[in-house]
């Protein structure tokens, strides 16, 4: 696609005049501005022109620090500083409070003690201070004065601290074991101790270990154990001025466990002699520096060691893993570059310094410090290249006297006899990713890489240089992330003939196009679909060709990850692709198979599967459509799918609950007269009956359609005659579906249309189905004629027993029956099993049915049957009659025994309501022993009595009123008869009435004054309760009848008559109302009527339930 482009592109145009093109203008795949966090953000050059100038490597300040005496020696280590002056004055300072100076004054004159080096251990707690004159002193930081050290009698040119003991223990007071190298050539094993002990000195000993053959002073001095953590070896670095010795042994026991060290380390070497490199110069020039990454662990290892010597620095990387006694790895020899002296020096000075060595050095991360006497060099220990030079501000007569460095706050110093600089270390990493993209070190130079042009550079020399060697594909990756220009890269690509490469050049490239560039990202992606058909169909070639004469295994493994890979960028990328251009490019290849990927990752499934059903691939479309969400694709291809593949089409369906079923009706449809296997289930039925049962279906369409087809009568594949013989087993689905159809909750009636039901099964011949119809529709009589018609006696018989609320409607149904058993079938001994079967008909009920001139024998039997069956049930009417008088007789006797039963009665006892004393007037005692009086018992009893027993009790009271309307009863006479004379006494004193005033009826004189108080009653309501006096109403119930006044009394004949009648009329009032008040124990029967009462009354004041 692209090739055509680009072969044509190049060659000239005809009749273009030569001469200067104009520059030309990119659009498309050159290097533009992106996104802030896109790598590539500030690639171009005109912004590095722009980008501030980078900060210089080293730095040198001068530090401000009033000296009273010439400098002599300085020590650095961990932020802890120590100046040694000429007049024998130390100046401790703490780099963390630089304000505070301790001066720490040696007690020696300057003639007699004349201080020639400072040492400093890695925690800056121990400092020594050694002499031209051989003496040493001690001081420990926090004390105020320095101590001698009376058996240190040497002058000391190094010492070697124990870096891993001192740095994990900040409490320690002691040195642990440490190496020192004196001048004469010999190294000692000391440990210094700073606790306070009255009988111990701080030396707690000094040993010497071993000397130098050549007696040089030992310049330099280092050791360490490793492993760090369990120490098993253990080296000793030792430099003179021409030699560098390496010890390598096993120490005598670990450092924390106290006592000699390296007694035995350097003991084997007596008779055999050490690894030693030897190199010419001078004694005055010779230091040794090691550098560790991660100095500030106590357990960590140097990485880089450097030996200053006359001939140059001999350098090296330490390889603590090697099994030989040259533990320094790739050691070379760097000369000193040759200087330019400053103008500002005397001729003599100026040739001194043009020929002159380091007067000291120091080791940086990735740069040699040199000091000399009027400058600091950097040389890159990369490339031994000069990277950094500042001159000296010096001022007359002033001496520069050395560079020291704090090894575990990696800070740089340099000192004069007046004044003192730090070197800061700025910016070191600078020019390192430069370095290493000089050596070829591609993956080191990107992690130094600090820029976009700086990452840029590096991939771009990586993706040449991978070009170059033939690596194509890595050459690619590396092209996709540098600004090398699109155009430029893809002709690199074309030129060699490395599609492939290419290839997976425009996918790292497509990667990395912000989403915004739209085309770009487009072409891209269509380019890439392009590349990978073609390479499809020439590995298909490739098979073909080869198939016969080789194994093609390889080509097939490769193809199918090529088709995979394309899959994937498919569903990666197909918001980048237009789908009619993809289509094209895949048809034009031939590949169907990526053809239908495609149309299903952009979710175009209609195409898919209109090219199955193109195919009459019916179950692959239905799998389609199974994965894909869109429903219309359903009802779409449902009609050609349920004609070719009902089955697996109405799994589909049954899958798929969403679906409208009313819009699947043309498809359901479309197997109404399919021909079909009788013995294959008919599928459209199997999906109707999962939406009715099963869904829920209510909708009267889906009803009426599982009906038609239950009513139709299938085609049959293995017959070419129809017939319409109707089996009774094929109405067997259609009556179980009218049985169990659902039905309206609200109305009760199926939801298919009864008429339309009864209207195809009339036109089916399907009987005993419209016979359910008729009775779904309560047509009973319609549903046993048509069964009576057809002949169906049992059908006519269960549809006569389904109206079960109505007898008449089923016994008339039973008669017709009946009716068409006698006379239709003339069967008389069947009509007599037929009564068998009801219960209501009998006998006499079909006798009006046989023929006038009818034989009884064929029947006698029957009626003599039905003679004593009722013989038999009034034999059964008189024993129950019988059985009940018995009953009434015994319960008679019981009620009489009652009346007999008695309960003795303490003549203390108490009334259960007002707790007086019980024999005072009338009680009553009940089965449960409590006990009342007359008048309490009324009170109470008339709370929970029923409205109608008040009723009743009030006509009863008034009944009794008639006869003692204008006498009083005394109730002294009464409580004692004896004194009751036979003659009627003097109106007593008035007593309480019956009634309120309210209700009185002493002026209405006889029947009338009764019906005024009945009327009275029966409007008064929910005051019943009110009407009715306990103590009246007790003198009346109690009394008995001869002694109310005017009954009873004596008198002579008919007079007497009456007086007796009345006498028994109010004797059975009074006890009539005796058994309504008296039925139940008022307290007893109070519980659990008044169950739903309230604890306090309305109106009711109780402050027992306040807090």
């Amino acid at each position: 696609m692209f090739d055509d482009y680009v072969e044509h592109a190049s060659a000239p145009v005809p009749g273009s005049a030569r001469g200067p093109l104009p520059p030309l203008q990119y659009e498309g795949f050159e290097p533009s501005p992106y996104d802030q966090d896109d790598a590539r953000a500030d690639i171009f050059q005109e912004q590095a022109d722009l980008a501030p100038p980078p900060a210089p490597i080293f730095q040198l300040g001068e530090v401000q620090c009033p000296l009273s005496a010439p400098l002599v020696s300085l020590v650095v280590s961990s932020d802890s500083l120590y100046m040694g002056l000429a007049n024998n004055l130390i100046i401790q300072i703490e780099l963390s409070r630089a304000e505070q100076f301790i001066r720490i004054q040696i007690p020696r004159k300057p003639n007699e003690f004349t201080i020639h080096k400072l040492f400093l251990d890695p925690s800056g707690r121990h400092l020594l201070v050694t002499s031209v004159q051989g003496e040493n002193w001690y001081f420990y930081r926090g004390w105020k004065k320095p101590r001698q050290l009376k058996s240190f009698k040497m002058i000391i040119e190094s010492v070697a601290w124990n870096k891993a003991s001192l740095l994990s223990s900040s409490h320690s007071t002691s040195t642990r074991e440490m190496l020192i190298g004196a001048r004469n050539g010999t190294i000692y094993e000391a440990v210094l101790d700073a606790e306070e002990d009255f009988f111990k000195s701080q030396e707690r000993y000094l040993q010497p270990v071993f000397t130098l053959p050549e007696r040089h002073p030992v310049t330099g001095l280092k050791f360490d154990m490793f492993p760090p953590l369990d120490p098993k070896k253990v080296l000793v670095l030792v430099t003179t001025a021409t030699r560098i010795y390496q010890f390598v042994g096993i120490p005598d026991r670990k450092s924390e466990d106290g006592g000699r060290v390296f007694s035995a380390l350097f003991g084997s070497y007596r008779d055999t002699a050490p690894k030693i490199v030897e190199l010419p110069g001078s004694p005055d020039v010779s230091e040794l520096h090691v550098y560790s990454p991660n100095a500030d662990q106590a357990y960590s290892l140097p990485r880089t060691v450097a030996w200053m010597n006359a001939a140059g620095i001999y350098h090296g990387n330490l390889d603590f893993g090697s099994n030989t006694d040259d533990l320094i790895d790739g050691a070379q020899l760097l000369p000193y570059p040759a200087l330019v002296s400053s103008p500002s020096l005397s001729p003599t000075r100026q040739n001194a310094t043009e020929n002159a060595t380091p007067i000291s050095i120091s080791l940086t991360e990735f740069h040699f410090l040199l000091l000399y006497r009027d400058r600091v060099l950097g040389i890159s220990n990369l490339n031994e290249q000069l990277a950094y030079e500042e001159l000296l501000p010096l001022k007359p007569n002033e001496q520069v006297r050395g560079l020291t460095a704090d090894p575990v706050r990696r800070t740089y110093w340099v000192y004069t006899d007046q004044s003192i600089w730090e070197i800061g270390v700025t910016n070191e990493h600078r020019d390192v990713w430069k370095i290493y993209l000089e050596k070829g070190k591609f993956d080191v130079a990107l992690q130094y890489a600090t820029s976009a042009p700086q990452r840029d550079k590096v991939m771009s020399a990586q993706a040449q240089a991978f070009f170059n060697e033939g690596r194509y594909f890595q050459a690619a990756q590396c092209y996709a992330q540098c600004s090398l220009s699109f155009e430029e890269v893809t002709l690199k690509f074309l030129d060699v003939g490395e599609r492939d490469a290419l290839r997976s050049y425009l996918i790292s490239r497509l990667e990395r196009t912000r989403k915004t560039d739209l085309s770009q990202r487009m072409m891209l992606a269509t380019w890439l679909v392009e590349f990978y058909l073609s390479k499809c169909n020439e590995l298909d070639d490739l098979i073909a060709s080869e198939s016969v004469s080789q194994d093609v295994d390889n080509l097939l493994a490769e193809r199918a990850i090529l088709e995979e890979d394309l899959r994937h960028f498919f569903e990666t990328y197909k918001a980048n692709l237009e789908p009619t251009t993809v289509y094209e490019l895949i048809q034009g290849h031939g590949r169907i198979d990526m053809y239908l990927h495609y149309a299903a990752v952009v979710g175009d499934f209609e195409r898919v599967v209109e090219h199955w059903v193109m195919e009459e691939e019916w179950t692959k479309a239905i799998d389609v459509i199974n994965r894909q969400p869109d429903l219309e694709l359903y009802y779409r291809f449902a009609p050609v799918l349920m004609r070719h593949a009902p089955k697996e089409t109405v799994d589909s369906w049954l899958r798929q609950r969403a679906l409208d079923p009313l819009r699947l009706i043309p498809a359901i449809l479309r197997l109404q007269h399919a021909p079909r296997d009788p013995l294959s289930p008919n599928h459209a039925v199997r999906y109707l009956n999962h939406v009715i049962f099963e869904q829920g279906n209510i909708s009267p369409m889906i009803h009426n359609l599982m009906i038609t087809f239950y009513a139709s009568t299938p085609t049959s594949t293995s017959t070419a005659s129809t017939t319409s013989t109707n089996h009774p087993e094929d109405d067997g689905p259609l009556l179980r579906f009218l049985s169990t159809a659902p039905s309206d909750p609200l109305t009760g009636k199926p939801y298919y249309d009864l008429d339309y039901a009864l209207r195809l099964c009339k036109q089916t011949g399907r009987t005993q189905p419209c016979v359910h119809i008729y009775s779904k529709m309560g047509l009973w009589e319609n549903s046993v004629d048509l069964a009576l018609e057809k002949g169906d006696l049992e059908l006519a018989k269960i549809n006569a027993d389904m109206p079960e609320d109505d007898d008449q409607l089923r016994k008339k149904l039973w008669l017709k029956i009946a009716k068409y058993v006698v006379q239709d079938k003339q069967d008389i001994k069947m009509a007599m099993r037929f009564l068998e079967n009801t219960d209501l008909l009998k006998i006499e009920d079909i006798l009006p049915f046989f023929p006038d001139f009818v034989v009884i024998d064929d029947f006698k039997e029957e009626i003599c049957t039905a003679l004593e069956g009722y013989s038999a049930h009034i034999d059964a009417l008189k024993a129950d009659m019988d059985e009940a008088t018995k009953n009434a007789e015994a319960i008679k006797q019981d009620i009489a025994a009652l009346q007999k039963r008695f309960i003795t009665v303490d003549a203390t006892e108490r009334c259960s309501h007002c707790a007086l004393t019980l024999m005072t007037r009338q009680f009553y005692v009940f089965p449960c022993h409590h006990t009342f009086h007359a008048d309490c018992l009324i009170g109470l009893t008339k709370e929970f009595l029923p409205a109608p027993a008040l009723r009743r009790i009030l006509a009863l009271q008034t009944e009794l009123m008639k006869s003692s309307q204008t006498t009083t009863i005394d109730r002294t006479a009464i409580t004692n008869p004896s004194l009751l004379p036979a003659t009627r006494h003097a109106p007593a004193p008035a007593q309480r009435t019956l009634l309120s005033a309210n209700f009185a009826v002493g002026s209405v004189p006889g029947a009338r004054g009764a019906n005024a108080l009945g009327r009275n009653l029966l409007s008064a309501g929910d005051r019943l309760r009110d009407l009715i006096i306990p103590d009246a109403l007790a003198n009346l119930v109690t009394a008995p009848a001869g002694w109310i006044p005017g009954i009873g009394l004596g008198g002579g004949g008919a007079k007497r008559d009456v007086g007796e009648k009345d006498a028994e009329k109010v004797e059975r009032t009074r006890r009539e109302l005796e058994d309504l008040l008296a039925a139940n124990c008022p307290l007893c029967e109070s519980v659990v009527v008044g169950l739903d009462r309230p604890f306090v009354e309305a109106g009711e004041v109780d402050a027992s339930w306040d807090l």
